[in-house]
């Protein structure tokens, strides 16, 4: 399989809640254009991230929607838990908690870390919340590789040794900081400001 374009990867989760919007809905196939409308991708862009998977659909006949959903299941590792830890209760954090990934079936948050000693110690919508000391350990004990980091500007460089010693593979960045991490953690950065800004700027030019 050729290595598939980070554009490509990010649509992928797309394609599989509207795959099943339309088996939901009893359908047993799908075209590229019907996924497109759905989407509001491309059909072209469609045609040519699925052809990164091999022949996935059949010219004049679309693609078979349970097919579709067990090949990008697995892709997407739909078919496992994935445990996640969130590291920085603050606001974004509570958030994050309150909501812990109500929508997916296939991720949640695990633990949480923090330094005030008010929240240690407690339960929060039914995720623990430990010591920022016991980052490490905690994470290593439950063989947790995916951070979600929303802890304050200052401090987010100082955490990443205590990931990498506890074998971290992802960290999804909620800070502004840009973070210095080896080759083996892959960084996903969240930048609300950012996004916005961008959005203001397309429609300020297209106005």
């Amino acid at each position: 399989m050729r290595k598939i374009p980070k554009a490509t990867a990010k649509r992928l989760p797309l394609y599989h809640r509207y795959l099943r919007v339309f088996k939901n809905m009893g359908k047993t196939r799908v075209s590229s254009t019907e996924l497109s409308e759905a989407v509001k991708v491309e059909s072209a862009t469609i045609r040519r991230d699925f052809s990164y998977f091999g022949a996935l659909g059949k010219r004049g006949y679309g693609y078979d929607i349970d097919a579709l959903l067990d090949f990008f299941g697995k892709t997407l590792s739909q078919d496992r838990l994935t445990t996640v830890a969130l590291v920085g209760v603050g606001n974004l954090g509570n958030a994050l908690l309150n909501y812990n990934f109500k929508k997916s079936n296939n991720i949640r948050i695990g633990a949480a870390f923090d330094i005030n000693q008010d929240i240690i110690g407690t339960v929060h919508n039914g995720v623990p919340v430990y010591d920022m000391k016991d980052l490490t350990e905690q994470l290593k004990l439950m063989d947790i590789e995916v951070v979600i980091l929303s802890v304050p500007e200052a401090v987010a460089q100082d955490t990443v040794p205590a990931l990498e010693q506890a074998n971290i593979k992802g960290i999804l960045n909620f800070t502004p900081v840009r973070l210095d991490v080896p080759d083996n953690i892959r960084v996903q950065d969240v930048d609300f400001t950012n996004e916005l800004q961008t959005l203001v700027y397309f429609i300020s030019t297209n106005a």
